[in-house]
Order: C-alpha cells, then sequence, then structure tokens
C-alpha cells in the first residue's frame, strides 16, 4: 500500500528496487545531491583478460570507473526502466525484474529471457552467469553484486533521452545502433511536431495519476508520455501543473482532490496508479473530475499502467503513437 507521497521524492516504483535490496540483506539510499553527474564513457586504454579472453574497457559510471566487457553477451538488467534501451539496440537481457515482463511494449521481444521476480536473489543471478550487472546509481550493496559480474550504475532521470541512448550504445559497444535510433526518433520528431501543435493550439495538457493521497501530477519525466507531451513537443500544462511539476525541474508533485481543477488540462492522459491498490474510482467518479472540461469534451485518454511508466525507446515509440493520435483527435 503506498502510504505516503514522500516515498516517492526520488524514483517512480522505488518498491523495485527496495525489494530487490531486502533480498541481497542491504538497504536503498537514493540522494539527488549525492551524485557526481560524471558523464559515462568508455576509456580509450582497454586492457584484455588474456585468461577468459574477454576484451575489456574501463567504463565511466555513476559508481565510479568500472571495467566492463567491450561487447557484453549476458546481461542482467536490475532497473526495469532501462530494459528496453537494451532491447532497442539488440540486445536481449538474460534477466530482467518481472514489471518488464507484463508491458505489451516489449511482447515476443523477452522470449527466453529469466524473470527474476520482485525480489530477486543473488544466488538467481549468479546462476544466470552474467558479465554485467546494470542498476540505478544511489544503491549500496553493490560489491556483493559485484563479486558476481562488473556491476554499472545508471542515474535514473540525469540523461535526456537521446543522450541516454548514446550512453548505452558505448556502454554495450552498439554506437551505430544507438546513433541510428537518434536519428530515426529525431526524423519522427520533426514529422509530427507540427501536426501536433497545429491540432493542440493554445489547448493545455495534464498527465493526472490517481492514488491513494490524492493525485500525482506528472511533466516531464518520470515517463507517461511526459517525456514526449512537454519535452518533444513543447506543448504546455496548466500554470499550476507547470509551476509545480516541470518548472520546478521535479517532474512530479501530489496534489488533494480538491486542487484537481486548478491542476487538469484542456487535455488529460491518465491512468490509475500502479504504486497501491486504491480504487481510482474515488477520483474518476467524483463530481471534481466529472464536471472537467476535458472530461466533458472527450479529451481525457487513457494510458497503461502497466507500461507506460517506462520511458525508454521502445516504450517511447509506441507512447509516440497514441499520444499523437490522441493530440490530433482532441476536440
Amino acid at each position: 500500500m503506498f502510504k505516503s507521497p514522500k516515498t516517492y521524492l526520488l524514483l517512480v516504483f522505488t518498491l523495485v528496487i527496495t525489494l530487490l535490496l531486502a533480498a541481497c540483506g542491504q538497504a536503498v539510499e537514493h540522494n539527488n545531491s549525492s551524485v557526481d553527474g560524471t558523464e559515462s564513457a568508455v576509456s580509450s586504454s582497454n586492457t584484455n583478460d588474456s585468461s577468459s579472453e574477454v576484451d575489456m574497457v574501463t567504463y565511466q559510471a555513476s559508481n565510479g570507473d568500472i571495467q566492463v566487457p567491450r561487447h557484453p553477451k549476458r546481461i542482467v538488467d536490475l532497473t526495469s526502466f532501462d530494459t528496453g534501451y537494451f532491447l532497442a539496440l539488440g540486445i536481449k537481457p538474460v534477466g530482467v525484474m518481472n514489471g518488464v515482463l507484463n508491458s505489451p511494449y516489449f511482447e515476443g521481444m523477452l522470449e527466453g529471457v529469466q524473470g527474476l521476480g520482485d525480489e530477486p536473489s543473488l544466488e538467481h543471478i549468479l546462476e544466470l552467469n552474467p558479465d554485467l550487472i546494470v542498476v540505478f546509481s544511489g544503491m549500496e550493496g553493490l560489491d556483493k553484486l559485484a563479486e558476481i559480474a562488473p556491476v554499472v550504475a545508471i542515474q535514473y532521470g540525469a540523461k535526456t533521452i537521446r543522450d541516454q541512448m548514446l550512453d548505452f550504445g558505448t556502454l554495450t559497444g552498439k554506437e551505430a545502433e544507438a546513433k541510428a535510433w537518434v536519428e530515426q526518433w529525431n526524423k519522427k520528431i520533426k514529422e509530427l511536431k507540427p501536426k501536433v501543435l497545429a491540432a493542440v493550439g493554445g489547448k493545455t495538457v495534464s498527465i493526472l495519476n490517481p492514488f491513494s493521497g490524492g493525485l500525482f501530477v506528472f511533466g516531464h519525466s518520470y515517463g507517461r508520455g511526459g517525456e514526449i507531451i512537454y519535452n518533444e513537443f513543447g506543448l504546455k500544462a496548466p500554470p499550476e501543473a507547470q509551476k509545480e511539476a516541470i518548472d520546478s525541474g521535479t517532474g512530479w508533485a501530489t496534489i488533494s482532490l480538491e486542487k484537481l481543477p486548478q491542476f487538469a488540462g484542456d487535455i488529460v492522459f491518465t491512468c490509475p496508479w500502479a504504486g497501491d491498490t486504491s480504487d481510482p474510482k474515488i477520483v474518476y467518479d467524483n463530481p471534481l473530475w466529472k464536471h472537467l472540461p476535458a472530461v466533458k469534451a472527450g479529451n481525457v485518454f487513457q494510458l497503461d499502467p502497466t507500461a507506460d511508466t517506462y520511458s525508454d525507446p521502445v516504450t517511447l515509440e509506441a507512447q509516440l503513437n497514441y499520444i499523437t493520435e490522441s493530440l490530433l483527435s482532441a476536440k
């Protein structure tokens, strides 16, 4: 049960990370102020492990300079939110968190990949014989994972979509594939943005998720299409939402139901909150919701709570189609 909005301060679905660390006998500390912001890159001074004949390179990650395989073959991804980057590069991890397996956007792309459950154990990870483990920065206990394979920590949301893709290309030796994806993405946005801007005009757009304590108002990060709506298309939220969830840099805000009219735009994207078991009808059946101009006009579009929380390349491509069609159809 989602007990407090404060638990959402640093990462969507911190429950996933917390459960992982509980299994490892460690705790999680997410503190944005502790991140050094080091750019990830592969050093030109490579080493070669003659005993295993694996070409190793130095990779500058959030957790320091890490020796990693130049072309990792068996990646265990413990982030969930970054799995789609590997898939977009043509890389299938050997192990992922179970939540990823539920995304319809990854259908057919994770066949044969081992689900690590919601509480993956060190023993389970060891059985997969990984040559690279990817986690989010801020985790303690990485030394235990490092006994199994090199561990690279990625800071969630620290980079733009494009920069993160290029960075993963560097990490995996797929630089050309990463660059090609970025070029394709730029082409799609260049084609669609003028159409969307012409259709939306001066209308505002909100991303609203009911939860047990009220509503989450999402901005330009934390998935749910915010990266596309606000960053790529440059659309505006209502002034209060723009101030609290976007201009603040947080990417999200929490509000009580009573404040809903101030934060709801002319167009609304929404879905139930996947972080607790509260009934979204508490919001959706409330007169305040039903009397919103967006609801009356039919300009409310439903997101998928099992998939749209992510913002990886595979998810973004699917979101781009749905969000564009929705915005072009808005009355």
